[in-house]
């Protein structure tokens, strides 16, 4: 087994690392781990990252039976070559002291994000299927929020570890926040959908109703359903001396029951669960619906013969459902992973949602019981789970949601005049393809790529990475077909994706039987890099094909999300994603390379190098700029770095979908810094990182948000774009992102997000994601994003 590589000095990318500045305590911890991340010291955890789990064949030795023809292909490769920025000077980044209260705080910066969606149920404006959507995206991103955020801080708490967060909060600062700020939103959230959406869907013909409100016609029919469907599959559960309490599992709906017995006059409490697989809105008669719970408690006496049923109340729990798995030995990681996802089941509950009129009596039984404080109890007026809306956005009424859009095939992939499918090998080797979902196909681009992988009898190997695909994935038919084909093929399943767990596992089983090497990474870091490379043998030489993306290999989320993707023949990327996939698989320890910046080890340091450099060009007086484009903006290190820069004077842009910890406009701090959040029918979900670079633009896209996780928990991977039309392309998207006149939300120095969607007539703003479907129908599938 090879040693862990000696700490190294410097930042990896402009020499000696010199001392950081005395920082006002608040900051401290942060700036102690971002002094060790510099220095290249590691956990043990991290430590034993870099050496590898599996044995497994490394797909990357097929190289070895055939050295003659490799040697050709690596020979007249530049080694390392983004290793070294260009010899300028040691970036003066430690100089300047940063004043204290520079970071806002994620939490609150999440639930600003949530409010942005609600913003959009809220807006007339936004197609009325769209908003009861986002009503249920409201409702299900907040379930995720308790679920992993506020869980998390219950368990710091309880277990002492109330170190105080980077925006200097105390864990239970912060938790009282998120109570208040969440039932708020929560309160925001039932007002929009009672005051707003639900009359809305009545005069649209859409009758979301209540079992009061329905005819005696239709209650007949209902009974009947209840009869045949609901009542086999429903289980009361009784609570006195002989039957504890039950079990409630997390999201589920639930009816509290007080029954009392005509002969003793005693009283009783049952629960009864509303079964998941039910669907939450029963269709009485057409165009009109009742929530399932309503059907189910007016039949309540079905269960409980001879009893007179007194009352009923819904109420629903949110439980801690993050994972916490001990990862010392990989090969046990799917076991261990399926005892953690039953225990999940079973985690401490973080939040009660109960109808606002539930009996005092009751309530205080569930708050006893469930063990929950006052604080975590919401009260809110019926029905609970509004995710269940997004049954109702599914009904066929396409005048309803956003006008119907087809991704059609990019245009270097594009067959012209062929019945045959495009031949993408060939369109590779003459240049690069820069794909833009959902705006262009993800079917005909790279799931094409990797089943024309799969068949070509000239293919030899396959590596790819899967961290979240569907149930149905083409992708792993491919992979399959290609392994029982006798391809090579080695597959980097992620089991550890977040509330994907399960079907992850699912499709590693299924990919190891059909002969695919299965392999799941490394302990104490997430793959969440997204990567496929085809080794295709061409005459006497080999040749590399590569896709590196920023979203996941998911056909279905790709029509919803939008990313990007780079198909490339080019041969260090090639290159890169062979010693990438062979550190990921066997036993390498390489850390750089050529056109990738990877995580945990030199995506932080590059991407502050390249902020710190932007510096010194603007004080040149050459062309400086830094344009992101993330998911999340919270890591530190890079904050400060673009702080740095603002002071030096170079432009910031930020272009952030979720949370954004960077306090912009603050004079004499980031003045020089603007973001921006754009949320809409598409989920904001690429990564792009621009700089001026002296005149010579540098772009980068991959899969890193800025996050610790990310940067120090995750293996992620960027590709530094080298096509100019492409650069240009890249530069154009996030200059629109940015402009005034785009519609998106604008975040103030005091944390506030302002939203901007009409000009000053009144006029609306330009909407970048219906730009770029406009463009599209125009001229399908063209080069430019």
């Amino acid at each position: 087994m090879p040693e862990p590589s000696p700490p190294r000095r410097g930042n990896g990318w402009s020499g000696e690392a010199s001392g950081p500045p005395p920082l006002p305590p608040a900051f401290s911890d942060a700036l102690v781990m971002r002094s060790a991340r510099k220095n290249g010291s590691m956990s043990q955890q991290n430590a034993q990252a870099q050496q590898v789990q599996h044995a497994q064949p490394s797909v990357g030795s097929i190289a070895a039976h055939r050295p003659h023809t490799v040697a050709g292909v690596v020979s007249d490769l530049e080694p390392d070559i983004d290793a070294d920025l260009g010899g300028y000077e040691e970036s003066p980044r430690d100089a300047l002291q940063l004043p204290q209260g520079r970071f806002l705080d994620r939490e609150r910066s999440w639930l600003a994000f949530n409010e942005r969606v609600l913003e959009l149920a809220e807006d007339p404006e936004t197609p009325l299927l769209e908003r009861a959507n986002f009503l249920a995206i409201f409702a299900s991103n907040l379930d995720e929020f308790f679920m992993v955020r506020v869980a998390g801080l219950k368990r710091r708490i309880a277990t002492g570890v109330a170190t105080r967060s980077a925006s200097g909060l105390q864990p239970r600062e912060v938790l009282e926040m998120i109570w208040s700020r969440s039932r708020e939103l929560m309160a925001r959230h039932a007002a929009c959908f009672h005051e707003d959406v639900l009359p809305a869907l009545t005069d649209a013909g859409i009758h979301l109703v209540r079992w009061s409100e329905l005819t005696e016609k239709e209650q007949a029919r209902l009974f009947t359903l209840f009869r045949h469907q609901i009542f086999p599959v429903l289980t009361p559960l009784a609570v006195d001396p002989a039957h504890p309490f039950p079990y409630i599992s997390g999201l589920s709906l639930n009816l509290a029951v007080v029954v009392r017995n005509p002969v003793t006059g005693h009283k009783h409490f049952a629960r009864v669960k509303v079964p998941p697989l039910l669907s939450r809105f029963l269709e009485s008669s057409p165009g009109r619906y009742v929530p399932v719970e309503d059907v189910i408690a007016a039949h309540l006496e079905e269960l409980f013969p001879g009893m007179e049923v007194l009352q009923h109340h819904a109420f629903r729990l949110t439980r801690n459902e993050d994972l916490e798995v001990e990862e010392d030995d990989a090969e046990n990681l799917l076991q261990a992973l399926e005892k953690e996802l039953m225990r999940r089941r079973f985690g401490p509950p973080v939040r009660l949602e109960v109808e606002e009129s539930i009996d005092r009596e009751v309530l205080d039984l569930l708050v006893r019981e469930l063990k929950v404080g006052e604080a975590e109890v919401y009260p809110l007026p019926g029905p609970l789970d509004l995710t269940g809306l997004f049954r109702i956005h599914s009904l066929d009424r396409p005048e309803l949601k956003y006008p119907k859009f087809i991704a059609g095939t990019h245009r270097d992939l594009a067959e012209v005049e062929s019945a045959s499918a495009p031949d993408i090998f060939a369109a590779l080797r003459s240049r690069d393809v820069l794909l833009h979902h959902p705006y262009d196909s993800f079917s005909t681009s790279v799931q094409a790529f990797l089943e024309q992988a799969a068949a070509d009898p000239d293919v030899l190997a396959i590596k790819q990475t899967l961290y979240r695909t569907s149930g149905d994935s083409p992708i792993v038919d491919a992979l399959i077909d290609a392994a029982e084909s006798g391809k090579q093929v080695l597959v980097l399943v992620e089991i550890k994706a977040r509330f994907d767990e399960s079907a992850n596992i699912k499709w590693a089983r299924k990919l190891e039987e059909a002969g695919c090497h299965v392999v799941y990474g490394l302990v104490g870091l997430k793959t969440h890099c997204k990567l496929s490379l085809v080794v295709r043998q061409e005459g006497e030489t080999l040749r590399r094909y590569s896709h590196v993306g920023t979203g996941n290999y998911h056909p279905k989320t790709a029509r919803l999300y939008e990313d990007l993707g780079l198909l490339t023949a080019d041969q260090q990327v090639g290159a890169d994603l062979s010693d990438l996939f062979n550190r990921l698989s066997g036993y390498s320890r390489r850390e750089t390379y050529r056109r990738l910046l990877v995580a945990p080890k030199s995506l932080r340091d590059g991407l502050v190098s390249r902020i710190d450099k932007e510096a010194q060009h603007h004080r040149a007086g050459r062309p400086a700029h830094v344009r992101i484009k993330v998911n999340s903006m919270v890591d530190e290190a890079v904050i400060d770095a673009c702080y740095r820069a603002s002071q030096a004077g170079v432009p910031v842009d930020i272009w952030v979908r979720g949370i954004c910890a960077i306090r912009p406009g603050v004079e004499g701090l980031s003045e020089n810094i603007r973001v921006r959040s754009i949320l809409g029918r598409f989920l904001e979900h690429s990564r792009v990182f621009a700089f001026g670079n002296g005149g010579e633009p540098e772009v980068w896209i991959g899969s890193a948000d800025m996050m610790h996780r990310n940067l120090d928990r995750r293996i992620e991977a960027l590709v530094r774009v080298t096509d100019p039309a492409h650069r240009a392309a890249l530069n154009r998207l996030l200059e629109t992102g940015m402009s005034d006149s785009t519609a998106s939300w604008h975040l103030g120095p005091d944390g506030e997000w302002t939203r901007h969607a009409t000009d000053a007539d009144g006029q609306p703003l330009r909407n970048v994601q219906e730009m770029l479907i406009d463009a599209r129908r125009r001229r399908r599938g063209t080069a430019t994003p």
